[in-house]
C-alpha cells in the first residue's frame, strides 16, 4: 500500500489524495495505516468564513453543506476554497507496521488537512449548529503511512488543543523566517508585521516572531474591538486598524508604524484579497509568508511582479518539525495567547 495513500483515491485514479475528487473510507486499514474514532473537527477559517456568508449565517443550512461534502467526497474539503481543516479522536486501530508512534485508546489530532484524510460522519453532525468552527461528530478517519499525528495534550482542554494544532504551522515557520533574518548587529532590528493577528494563526505568529528576536512586531487587524483585544495582551509593539483588502491604506499603516516597509509580513487573514496589502507592506529585500488558505497565489506573484516589489514570498504549508510541540508551548508560556484564543472560543 502506498504511505501517502494512493491506494485510497477513488477518482481520479493518479491524483495524490489531496488532489483527488473522491477518497475511499472503508475502515478495513493497511498494515500502515491508523483508524480513528472521530470526535471533533476544527474547519479552517476560510472555509468556515465562505460556507457562513454563501448561506447567509444560516446555520442549518451550513450544517447540511458540510455534511454533503464529506458524504459525497469521502474527505472534508470545501470545492470553493479548496481547504478543509483537521479533527481529534480515539485511536481506534493500529497497522503492523505503522510508525505513527501510537497505540488503540490514545486520544490524538490530525496534524495533516482534512482534505485529504478518508473521512465518514455518521451522526448527521446532530451536534453541530453550524455557527461555529468546531464541529462535534461521530465517525471515523484513515491516516496514512506519513500521516502526522500528536497525542492530544493531557493539561488542555480538547476544544482549545483542537484550536492550536489546526495553526501550530504558522508559528513554527515564522520563528524559522525571523531566526534566519535577524541581523548580526542587535542595534539594527528585524521588523515583522502580522496581517489578521488577533486571530488564531496570527497571535501565535506574533508571539513567535518576537521570541525569534524581532526587535519591532506590528499587529494589523480590522476593527477597533480586535485592536483593543491584541493591544490588552501586549503580545506585539504596536497594534494598528486597517483593512487588509485595501493595499493603500494597509501598507501606509504598517510603513507609517515603522518608518518603512516591514522585513517580514506574515499574512494570517480568513478573506481572500490580501496578497497586494501585504506586499506593499514589505520592504525590498523582505520576505512575506502566506499563511492564508485565502491566499490566490497567483494574485500574489503577479502582483508583486506589477509592483516591481523585490521580495520573497512563501507559502506556509502548515508542517515544519516539532511545529506542534512549539505552537502549544507558546500557548501555555503567553498569557496573551491563551487569553485570545479562550476569547474566540467562547465567542464561538
Amino acid at each position: 500500500m502506498s504511505p501517502v495513500g494512493l491506494h485510497r483515491v477513488r477518482e481520479p485514479v493518479g491524483a495524490l489524495p489531496q488532489a483527488a475528487w473522491r477518497l475511499d473510507t472503508d475502515p478495513r486499514i493497511a498494515d500502515d495505516e491508523i483508524r480513528i474514532r472521530v470526535e471533533r473537527l476544527n474547519l479552517d477559517a476560510a472555509s468556515f468564513r465562505q460556507l457562513r456568508e454563501a448561506h447567509g449565517g444560516d446555520g442549518a443550512a451550513v450544517r447540511a453543506e458540510v455534511a454533503g461534502i464529506i458524504a459525497r467526497r469521502g474527505k472534508m474539503h470545501n470545492p470553493v476554497t479548496g481547504s478543509g481543516g483537521m479533527l481529534i479522536g480515539t485511536v481506534d486501530a493500529v497497522g503492523s507496521r505503522s510508525t505513527a508512534g501510537v497505540r488503540v485508546g490514545q486520544r490524538v489530532a490530525s496534524l495533516v488537512s482534512l482534505t485529504l484524510t478518508p473521512l465518514v460522519v455518521t451522526d448527521g453532525l446532530a451536534g453541530w449548529d453550524g455557527t461555529g468552527e468546531q464541529v462535534p461528530c461521530t465517525g471515523h478517519a484513515i491516516l496514512f503511512g506519513r500521516t502526522v499525528v500528536a497525542p492530544l495534550p493531557a493539561d488542555l482542554p480538547d476544544r482549545l488543543a483542537l484550536a492550536v494544532f489546526d495553526v501550530c504551522g504558522a508559528p513554527a515557520l515564522t520563528d524559522r523566517v525571523v531566526r534566519r533574518q535577524v541581523p548580526a548587529d542587535p542595534r539594527a532590528g528585524l521588523s515583522v508585521a502580522v496581517l489578521g493577528a488577533a486571530g488564531k494563526s496570527g497571535c501565535l505568529a506574533v508571539a513567535a516572531a518576537r521570541r525569534a528576536g524581532a526587535a519591532r512586531t506590528v499587529g494589523v487587524v480590522p476593527t477597533r474591538a480586535e485592536h483593543d483585544r491584541l493591544a490588552a495582551t501586549g503580545l506585539a509593539s504596536a497594534v494598528v486598524v486597517a483593512d487588509a483588502r485595501d493595499p493603500v491604506a494597509v501598507s501606509a499603516a504598517v510603513r507609517e508604524v515603522l518608518g518603512g516597509g516591514a522585513d517580514v509580513t506574515v499574512v494570517c487573514v480568513d478573506v481572500p484579497g490580501c496578497e497586494h496589502g501585504a506586499v506593499l507592506s514589505t520592504a525590498d529585500g523582505g520576505t512575506v509568508v502566506f499563511f492564508s488558505m485565502a491566499t490566490s497565489f497567483a494574485a500574489a506573484a503577479l502582483g508583486a511582479e506589477g509592483l516591481a516589489a523585490d521580495v520573497t514570498m512563501l507559502v506556509g504549508n502548515g508542517f515544519v518539525p516539532g511545529h506542534a510541540e512549539f505552537a502549544v508551548g507558546l500557548l501555555r508560556a503567553e498569557p496573551g495567547v491563551r487569553a485570545l484564543f479562550e476569547a474566540r472560543l467562547t465567542a464561538d
